[in-house]
Order: C-alpha cells, then sequence, then structure tokens
C-alpha cells in the first residue's frame, strides 16, 4: 500500500503544477502583457482558468495531508526548516485569490480595482516562486539539522542561487501552460494568432530558465546532471519532453489546442520524473549526508493502509467531480458562444 500512498502523492504535486500552474500562469501572463492587451487578455484568461480555479488547490492540499499523516518525519522536516518560503507561498495563495475575488466581484467598481490587481499579478509570481524554492531546497542538501544559529538553520536552508534559479523555473513553467491553456479558449483569427505567438516566446524563456537552473546547481555543487541524466529513465524522460516540442511547434502552426494542452502535460510529467527518479525513494537531502525516505521514514503500517485506502475511495468522488466541472464550463461556454 505505500507505493499506492506515493503515487498519489507524486500524482497530486504533478496536478497541483499542471493546474495550478495554469492558474498562477494567467496572473503572470497578465504582468508581462503590455497595457494596450491586458483587458483583452484578462477576459480570456478567466474563461480558461474557469474550469479550474475553485479546484486547483485541493491537489496541493492532498500532497500536505500525505506528508502529514504518511511521513511525518518528513512532513516536520520541511515545515520546520523551510517555514520562511512555506509561509511567503501561503500567503501569496491568500493574497491572489482575495484579490481575483474581489476584482470580478466586487459590487461596487472603484479605484480599489487599482490595489486588486497588483495584488493578483504579483501574487500570481510570488506563489510559484516559493513553490519552487521548496522543491529546490529539499534536495539540494541545503537543510542544516545540525545547525545551532537561526540563519543557518531556517536562512540557509532555502536561500541559494539553485533554489532561486528553480523558482524563476517554476514561474516559467506556470506562464507556459497559461498560454497553452488560453489558445484554447480564443476565436479564430487576431486573438488566437496573438496568443500562439506568446506560447512561442513562453517556449523559449522556459528553455532559457531551465538552462539557468543547471549552470546555478554548478556553482552551487549539486551534482543535477548526473541526477538527471545519469541514469536511462531521467535520460529518457528528457529526451522524450525535448523531441514533444518538435510536435508543439507543430501543433502551434497548425491550430490544434487539444494537442497542444497534451504535449504540455507530457513535458511537465517527464521533467518533474526526471528529477525525481534519481534519488527516489529519497525526497528530503539533508546537509549532514543524511537523506529522509518515503520508504524509510513512512509511517504505521496500519496508517499508511488507511490512507491508502481513503486515497482510493475518494478518487472515486473526485475525479469524476472534476471531470464534470470541466464539462458544465465548456457546455457554459458553447451556449454563451
Amino acid at each position: 500500500m505505500i507505493y499506492v500512498v506515493i503515487v498519489f502523492l507524486w500524482m497530486a504535486i504533478l496536478l497541483y503544477i499542471l493546474l495550478g500552474g495554469a492558474d498562477f500562469g494567467a496572473g503572470i501572463i497578465e504582468l508581462f502583457t503590455t497595457k494596450a492587451n491586458k483587458a483583452k487578455t484578462r477576459r480570456t484568461m478567466y474563461k480558461a482558468i474557469g474550469p479550474i480555479w475553485e479546484a486547483n488547490h485541493m491537489w496541493l492540499i492532498i500532497a500536505i495531508v500525505i506528508l502529514f499523516v504518511g511521513f511525518p518525519k518528513i512532513y516536520t522536516t520541511i515545515s520546520v526548516y523551510l517555514h520562511i518560503p512555506l509561509v511567503c507561498m501561503l500567503l501569496g495563495i491568500i493574497a491572489r485569490g482575495t484579490a481575483f475575488v474581489f476584482r470580478n466581484y466586487d459590487a461596487v467598481k472603484d479605484d480599489m480595482q487599482k490595489v486588486y490587481t497588483p495584488i493578483f499579478v504579483y501574487s500570481s509570481l510570488i506563489t510559484p516562486f516559493f513553490l519552487g524554492v521548496i522543491a529546490a531546497s529539499s534536495v539540494s542538501g541545503q537543510i542544516d539539522p545540525l545547525a545551532n544559529d537561526f540563519i543557518s538553520a531556517y536562512v540557509f536552508s532555502w536561500l541559494s542561487w539553485f533554489s532561486v534559479a528553480v523558482g524563476i523555473f517554476t514561474v516559467s513553467i506556470c506562464g507556459f501552460l497559461a498560454t497553452i491553456f488560453i489558445i484554447g479558449q480564443t476565436e479564430e483569427g487576431g486573438d488566437r494568432t496573438h496568443f500562439i505567438e506568446k506560447a512561442k516566446r513562453a517556449i523559449f524563456v522556459v528553455m532559457g530558465c531551465g538552462a539557468l537552473v543547471f549552470v546555478a546547481a554548478y556553482f552551487d555543487g549539486i551534482p543535477l546532471t548526473t541526477w538527471i541524466l545519469g541514469d536511462t529513465p531521467g535520460l529518457i524522460a528528457i529526451t522524450a519532453a525535448s523531441l514533444s516540442l518538435i510536435a508543439m511547434f507543430y501543433a502551434l502552426n497548425h491550430n490544434k489546442p487539444i494537442l497542444l494542452r497534451l504535449l504540455a502535460g507530457f513535458q511537465v510529467s517527464m521533467i518533474l520524473f526526471a528529477a525525481t527518479y534519481s534519488h527516489f525513494p529519497d525526497i528530503v537531502l539533508l546537509k549532514n549526508g543524511d537523506n529522509l525516505s518515503l520508504l524509510a521514514h513512512q509511517g504505521q503500517a496500519k496508517t499508511i493502509l488507511s490512507l491508502g485506502y481513503a486515497l482510493l475511495i475518494g478518487s472515486l468522488f473526485i475525479l469524476p467531480a472534476l471531470v464534470y466541472l470541466i464539462y458544465i464550463f465548456q457546455k457554459r461556454k458553447d451556449a454563451t458562444a
């Protein structure tokens, strides 16, 4: 049953990156859109993220609950030593959701709209940045359980070139996912051409930010190249993700939005697989050389068994409900059209 729990943990993280990432990307794209196109981009983005707006943080909650219940030592280590970026990420989630609601449903349209918009777009940038920082810090050996001062224990546990680079890379992925999602929500003509060009630029931004991660890893002494390219499965995953770019440019040039979304999901899945496979089952690498493992540091057997059954039964309700939610939004869009 432990492997069932691990699969659910990995899938929850993946779905949060894909769906939550596209959601955050809506604000990121708006932030980097010219003033003349902001209103048009905003309207189209709302249609694109509508089906997942209410449900995207469910995947983050599932991942947190799995760690809290099934892997308490891992949960405690991350929440203690990385509490600063965790708090920043959670504050970003709260600020972004609040600003989005008030900006769209405030009964009175006044100058407060000028406050809601910056909060929305900048928290959309900050939240995935710190999500990437947390992920990088967990596997980069920065967490020092022997630290005896605040700075060493709680600041340098996450503040490094590698963590910052992965944070930027995560932001770029969110923007990329948003540009892919938005293409299927645009009408034929100039708008779709505009967003297709934006998606092409986003692909090159992701590639540049990915290269930055490798450079930062080199200067911080992190064997990232060995992790990702040093074993056959990781090499296959990265090669497949790279080759799929050819199919993605074909889909962009031939107006195939469904294929685009599938390819984007595939690429992010391969990147996450390559990044996690090499040191599985270790999920937290510590500075003193110790590692926290999903197998060695799991909870009690009865707890894992109960958690596994709860996840399996819960998925029978969650997944159909999510599909129905997307169907309802799509039906409403078609009726409006």
